[in-house]
Formats: C-alpha cells, structure tokens, sequence
C-alpha cells in the first residue's frame, strides 16, 4: 500500500496492491503504519459508517463546521464517483474541487481532510461506500451544498435517479460562502 497527493490540498489517495488467484482477491483495505508515515494519526479514527446506494443515486455535497471532520472513504462493493470541495478560506485550493473513482476493483481509500465538502453518485446498483471518521456525528455542525449547485457545476457521470430531501434542501454554494466570511 503507498499513499499519493490528491488534487487538493492536504487530500491523500492510499493505493493498496491487491493479490489475485484462483480463489479470488486478498487486499489490505487500511494499514496504521502507512497512514503515520504520510502525516495521519490512525489513531483518530474513532467511527466506521457504511451506505448502500442504487444506481445514479447522489449522496451529499455533506461537511462539517467547527473542527471539521476527517474521514477515510473506500467503496467496498462497486463503484462510485467521488466528489471533494475544498471550504477552507485560506486553503491555497480553496473553492476547487476534484473527483476520483473509487470500487471494489483498485481498492483506493480516499483520505478527505478537515474542511472539504464531500459527496458522491453510485454507479453501479449497488454501491456499498466506507467511511472511518475521526469525530462522533454532532447534527449540530452539518454543512450541506445542493449536489447540482449551479456555482459548483459537478459533472455528475450518470443522470441522478435519487436524492435524499436532506440533500434536495440543502443550501447554495453562495450561501456557504456568506457563512464562511468569504
């Protein structure tokens, strides 16, 4: 397993090397040590969560305010389209975004820093997605973005077929700047 930069800041994408053979796969989905040496406390982690979505189904653009939240994600069964926007105003990749498949083929687990929008669209029926938290859930501090904010302008790669109410109400891209200061 290897850890590499992602597209923003602070964003770490860990790589594993899955072993094929007749039986069928073995792969090593989270390993302490690597997560140390590339700057994480493994430590922190304190919470596993998973969902199951259809196909075309969106979840998010979803964060946190206060600390933030740090999470690692995995898709552990099909595949999703993996979505980060950065909301820290003094990130040098403030207001990008960038987005990365995630399935149970490559096995990638997406490190999402503190301080970044995150969501995804499901793109097979089903998708199961994993997520290890490094904070307990405080419904107080949720931050939300329309998934189809016409600021943001996520490419989604499939027609949406199913979004939750929570995230059809969710507020503007321009909304959570004026609650950021920006």
């Amino acid at each position: 397993m290897k850890a590499e930069q992602g597209e923003l800041d602070g964003v770490l994408l860990f790589r594993p090397t899955p072993y094929h053979d007749s039986r069928g796969l073995f792969t090593r989905t989270f390993d302490a040590a690597v997560a140390a040496e590339a700057g994480l406390d493994p430590g922190t982690f304190v919470q596993d969560s998973q969902s199951r979505s259809r196909r075309g189904t969106v979840r998010g653009l979803h964060g946190r305010s206060g600390q933030g939240e740090a999470k690692l994600v995995r898709c552990a069964r099909g595949a999703v389209h993996d979505v980060l926007v950065d909301i820290r105003p003094h990130s040098p990749t403030f207001g990008r975004s960038m987005a990365v498949r995630l399935d149970d083929e490559d096995f990638v687990t997406l490190y999402v820093p503190p301080g970044l929008l995150h969501g995804f669209q499901a793109l097979t029926e089903p998708a199961d997605t994993c997520y290890r938290i490094d904070r307990p859930h405080d419904p107080a501090e949720d931050l939300a973005v329309r998934y189809d904010d016409p600021d943001l302008r996520m490419a989604w790669p499939l027609p949406v077929t199913e979004v939750s109410r929570r995230d059809q109400e969710a507020g503007s891209w321009a909304g959570l700047l004026r609650r950021l200061g920006g």
